[in-house]
């Protein structure tokens, strides 16, 4: 696997509805102004071959910007573009056999909803979890219960792994969701709907950033 470390602070996933007539790749673009350090293109609908060239052209941006570029779910899409990372859901394919047919330099995320997913998980074969939902979110109607805070905190304590939150995730959760262990919040809506996807990115980048400053003042 990747050596690389995954900044997974400010994680954007991105939803072609909700960035609609803006287009998803002006958005990327202006959250990356806006300072997130990771992009998820997650596109449930399109073919591999529809998505291509979008996959090609956010890829390119987020390696000019040193932003991470993850590919939701679509192994063979990752794989030729050269992803930075894909990510997978419980029901999306077996982690042994993803990891197994994935290039070696890409690393490989895994969406949880709680302890059970994560103690069946095999961590050695990944290197971060995605943990959720952490509310309830129109994004994805068919999400599992939500976990809550205490949820993801059961979630960080037990992995051995880095945890991203991620599931109706707001700009007021963030340092809720830190507090827990966990290395960053996952966003969808929060920047995609926004009137200002850069001064939404901004505001989520300084409220981690806050939230980053207060723990290491107050570590207990």
């Amino acid at each position: 696997m990747a050596s690389a470390r995954l900044d997974l602070s400010v994680y954007l996933v991105t939803d072609p509805f909700l960035c609609a007539s803006r287009g998803v790749e002006n958005i990327v673009s202006q959250a990356i102004a806006g300072g997130v350090t990771m992009v998820q293109l997650r596109d449930k609908n399109a073919s591999d071959t529809e998505l291509a060239p979008l996959a090609d052209a956010l890829k390119r941006r987020c390696a000019a910007a040193n932003v991470a570029f993850v590919i939701n779910d679509r192994l063979t899409l990752a794989n030729d573009i050269g992803a930075d990372a894909l990510h997978i859901g419980q029901s999306d394919g077996n982690v042994i056999h993803t990891r197994a047919a994935l290039r070696p330099e890409i690393q490989l995320g895994l969406s949880v909803d709680g302890l059970d997913q994560l103690t069946a998980a095999n961590s050695s074969l990944l290197d971060y979890f995605g943990a959720g939902p952490l509310f309830a979110t129109n994004t994805k109607p068919d999400h599992d219960p939500p976990i809550g805070f205490e949820g993801l905190r059961a979630v960080c304590l037990a992995s051995s792994l880095p945890v991203v939150a991620i599931g109706g995730v707001k700009l007021g959760h963030v340092a809720a969701a830190l507090s827990t262990g966990a290395a960053g919040v996952a966003v969808v809506s929060e920047i995609c709907a926004a009137p200002d996807p850069q001064a939404a990115a901004a505001a989520l980048a300084a409220e981690v950033q806050r939230a980053h400053a207060s723990k290491q003042k107050d570590p207990s």
